[in-house]
């Protein structure tokens, strides 16, 4: 302003106005900051360089981009560390100057400024030896709790050079990232103690830090720099560079903008263990999280409810039969669901060993959460379940019994470094006379009990089934609802022999009378191929149309010599692209009476007609659950049998004896009995088709 005044003054001025340009502002305050040069001590980092981009090639990074990246390159062009800062509280430089900056002293220990001090004295600058009690190579806290290192007290002490010229101490302090970079040797006090934990690599160097991803120009740089300068060594083995927290719009929290979450509350209101869970799975901890209340529910209903269910299941038969676990006299009678689910569980045991051992968290939680909902819930149980409540206490029982209870008990293992509070209770309700989980050692996999032939064909039960169900939703057929057959298109002698083993568990699973198979180029199955723009795209850019017309011209045998080798080249003006299944969406055309879908190189054709027969089985399944259910609204118990009385029309009636054997079997019904009329209207259930009663008997009474 005094400028534009002055050159005006003079008639000089062209032109005055106001410019609005961007500036520095404060991050914490907002207020504009303001630049002015001033003497600084620095360290001489560039000196280092070499070895501190060298010696970086040896940390696991995590992500990898982050050290070969933003921390990389900020290696490659550091600079020399600029240590002054104009403060009151924190470390003074420990560094005394005569006023022509002629004479310097640097400090380097209490013992060194007690003896300089008395030098100052016998010169005649000092008086008093405010050190004149600190007794040298004593490390007590006592020692050191009578003086303070502070600016206060290090101000007062002029030193003296060797000539007698007075030295006093440089007035700024060192940076506090100095601090935190001095943390590995300050937390032994090195070199004054302890060296044996730092020059022989006791305690140093650390074997995991995490810290914000911020930190690569602040705590994970000093604390290289401080290392590679002092020891030529790395500070840290394993760093995780946390990524931020975010709200479920992808936004920065702040309370400025009212969208921060109150971590208490949170815990508070969701718990601990699903929220760390729910943030641990969601994404990577190097990830930014989109933080979403809905996904900490989904984690509680989904992963949490399902094995606190299948917990439940489990204590409520063990408890009937008296079952306790033994570790000398595991039954050796396994089913074959048996044997697979302990080789998943081993398979998963080695799984998460390894992602806990690489720092991958995320992995392991998804593995763990997948094994407990895909494969010991949704399958192991519910196909095991009859095992559970019918029969006598036998060894197949015991073996279902002791599977449960060890693939129960390893989870509450593996996953307690996610979840520490639930995997406590649920381990010492496994094994009440046994410590704390975190007590326990890691699970060691098992490689015997690891089967690769059992795993692939129960997964392709699995697949197959997870198909056929999709098919039935689709049609809005419900799975009490039997139906006749599905044909699954054979791709090689394994894959059929695989499908045969398992076949009687997948025709339960989706409540089917028969698979068979057919050839993979039978005139059912008319397929179509089109290129999957949402993969391709990326990778093949501008040859994309090109690609994408060729696909759409493969011939029905094309498409399933694709399928079958999982890969196909094309040839372009430019070369030759080689397209793998994800770059590829097969499609089967529509044929009456039949319903059509394909995972990868798996098909299935299901046959949707219902025929008289299939639709009585249909009403009797029906029935069957209302009866269950009715049974746990009467708080019966799943040993109490009950007496059935029925008031239905002619054809609900032929479709229930028709399948009497299945009703009384699944109810425990002792005896079903068809009546003309009901005397008592207030115990009626059922709708239009029929009327039903249920009647708890004394089975005692009734023997």
């Amino acid at each position: 302003m005094e400028i534009a005044i002055i050159l005006k003054e003079e008639n000089k001025a062209f032109k005055v106005e106001k410019y609005e340009h961007s500036y520095p502002h404060c991050w914490r305050t907002d207020k504009p900051v303001l630049y002015y040069p001033l003497d600084s001590w620095f360290v001489k980092v560039s000196a280092f360089k070499k070895n501190m981009v060298e010696l970086n090639k040896n940390i696991n990074w995590k992500p990898t981009s982050t050290g070969t990246g933003r921390f990389g390159n900020w290696l490659e062009n550091a600079n020399d560390w600029n240590l002054s800062r104009s403060r009151f509280w924190g470390i003074p430089i420990p560094i005394w100057r005569s006023e022509d900056s002629a004479d310097v002293v640097c400090i380097g220990s209490v013992e060194e400024l007690k003896k300089e001090i008395a030098f100052s004295i016998k010169m005649g600058h000092m008086k008093v030896n405010p050190l004149e009690n600190f007794q040298d190579n004593n490390y007590s806290k006592e020692n050191y709790s009578f003086f303070d290192l502070h600016k206060s007290f290090v101000d007062k002490i002029v030193l003296s050079s060797k000539n007698g010229t007075p030295l006093y101490r440089e007035k700024d302090l060192i940076d506090v990232w100095f601090d935190s970079g001095s943390m590995p040797f300050a937390q032994w006090h090195y070199p004054f103690e302890n060296k044996e934990m730092i020059d022989e690599k006791k305690a140093f160097p650390a074997d995991f830090i995490a810290e914000g991803v911020d930190q690569t120009r602040g705590w994970f740089y000093t604390l290289h720099a401080i290392s590679t300068m002092i020891t030529g060594s790395v500070a840290y083995k394993n760093v995780i560079s946390n990524g931020l927290v975010l709200d479920k719009s992808g936004q920065k929290m702040s309370k400025r903008l009212g969208n921060s979450v109150d971590p208490f509350e949170t815990l508070k209101e969701y718990g601990a263990d699903a929220t760390r869970w729910y943030m641990i799975s969601n994404a990577q901890p190097w990830d930014n999280l989109k933080f979403d209340f809905e996904g900490i529910n989904e984690v509680r209903r989904k992963f949490f409810g399902t094995l606190f269910n299948t917990y439940n299941f489990f204590a409520l038969y063990a408890n009937l039969d008296s079952y306790k676990y033994d570790k000398n006299k595991t039954s050796t009678k396994l089913t074959e669901l048996d044997s697979w689910i302990l080789s998943r569980l081993n398979s998963l045991i080695k799984d998460v060993e390894r992602d806990y051992n690489d720092y991958e968290p995320t992995k392991a939680a998804r593995e763990i959460q997948s094994f407990v909902i895909n494969d010991l819930s949704n399958w192991y149980v519910r196909l095991c379940r009859k095992r559970f409540w019918k029969g006598v206490f036998n060894e197949e029982k015991k073996a279902a019994y002791d599977t449960l209870f060890i693939c129960l008990k390893e989870i509450s293992i593996m996953m307690s470094p996610v979840a520490p509070f639930y995997s406590d209770m649920l381990y010492e309700d496994l094994c009440s006379a046994e410590d704390s989980v975190h007590l326990s050692l890691f699970p060691e996999h098992n490689d015997s009990l690891i089967s690769s032939s059992l795993e692939y064909k129960m997964a392709l039960a699995q697949k197959i089934s997870s198909l056929i169900l999709s098919l039935r939703k689709k049609t809005k057929i419900k799975v009490r609802q039997p139906l006749q057959r599905v044909l699954i298109p054979s791709i090689g002698k394994e894959f059929d022999s695989a499908v045969k083993e398992v076949e009687s568990i997948i025709v339960s699973e989706v409540n089917i009378k028969a698979i068979e198979f057919i050839s993979s180029s039978d005139s059912l199955l008319k397929k179509k191929a089109k290129a999957n723009f949402k993969i391709l795209g990326p990778k093949q850019g501008k040859n994309m149309k090109d690609i994408a017309s060729i696909i759409g011209d493969w011939s029905n045998e094309d498409i399933v010599l694709f399928e079958k080798t999982g890969q196909k080249e094309v040839l372009l003006n430019d070369g030759v692209v080689i397209l793998l299944n994800e770059d590829v969406e097969i499609l089967t055309e529509e044929v009456p009476g039949w319903e059509i879908a394909n995972s990868g190189n798996i098909t299935v054709a299901l046959d949707v007609s219902i025929s008289k027969r299939l639709m009585e089985e249909g009403l009797s399944r029906d029935f069957v659950s209302l009866i269950q259910n009715e049974r746990k609204e009467m708080m019966l118990e799943v040993t109490d049998f009950i007496k059935i009385k029925i008031f239905s029309d002619k054809q609900t009636q032929e479709a229930f004896n028709n399948n009497l054997n299945y009703i009384c079997s699944e109810t425990l019904t002792k005896n079903l009995i068809f009546v003309d009329k009901f005397e008592d209207s207030s115990i009626l259930k059922g709708g239009k088709e029929f009327k039903y009663s249920i009647e708890k008997i004394n089975t005692h009474h009734y023997e």
